[in-house]
């Protein structure tokens, strides 16, 4: 199995790259936002790469880190999600701001992807939310909301994540704000003054 290659850039199609490996041409399969990633024709780069074995053929695809490739695999072990949408998903939004859909459970950000409809979505946010956190691209302070989120107790954070959302702001950009705010050391604060604080927060992203 080929884990990495690294060579000199031949050409690029929409969704591909062909990497020259001593005078060995690879096709690539790539997300559009690892293609962003690559050097321009003629210059040497580099993929991590999964092999996918069929009854037809070899399939290679490479990512632009080890971590991108991880979540590759394990967005495919979710039902209906399948190569062609998990890179797709992996093209509309990056592996961080993915952790960080999951850990909020935000499957709006998530079907923003082609080919990703409301009930894959869900899918994939209810059933990587357990596995997510070993590979570590959300922020800990979006993990310990989530958390606090699940809590059958309100907390104030999540009054907050609550109120910031019926303002129109995203599951995952509310909970990004607040967990920016108590990583500030404004874990008593009360909730309004954490929307107050979390929408300054907003307003400097």
């Amino acid at each position: 199995m080929i884990g990495k290659l690294k060579g000199i850039i031949d050409s690029y199609g929409d969704d591909w790259v062909i990497i020259d490996v001593s005078g060995v041409g690879y096709h690539v399969f790539c997300s559009g936002k690892t293609l962003t990633t690559l050097p321009p024709a003629g210059e040497a780069g580099e993929v991590f790469v999964e092999t996918l074995v069929s009854q037809d053929a070899i399939t290679l695809v490479g990512f632009a880190s080890a971590n991108e490739r991880d979540w590759f695999r394990l967005l495919k072990t979710v039902q209906g999600v399948g190569t062609k949408v998990a890179l797709a998903i992996l093209s509309t939004i990056s592996a961080s701001e993915l952790a960080n859909a999951i850990a909020v459970g935000d499957k709006a950000m998530v079907s923003r992807s082609p080919g990703v409809g409301p009930k894959v979505a869900q899918r994939i946010v209810s059933e990587l939310k357990d596995k997510a956190p070993a590979f570590s691209a959300a922020s800990s302070g979006l993990a310990g909301l989530a958390a606090a989120m699940d809590s059958p107790t309100p907390t104030t954070a999540a009054d907050a994540v609550s109120a910031l959302t019926n303002l129109g702001y995203g599951p995952t950009q509310a909970g990004a704000a607040v967990a920016a705010v108590l990583a500030k050391g404004n874990e008593d604060a009360k909730t309004e003054v954490l929307i107050r604080l979390a929408l300054k927060e907003l307003a400097l992203g």
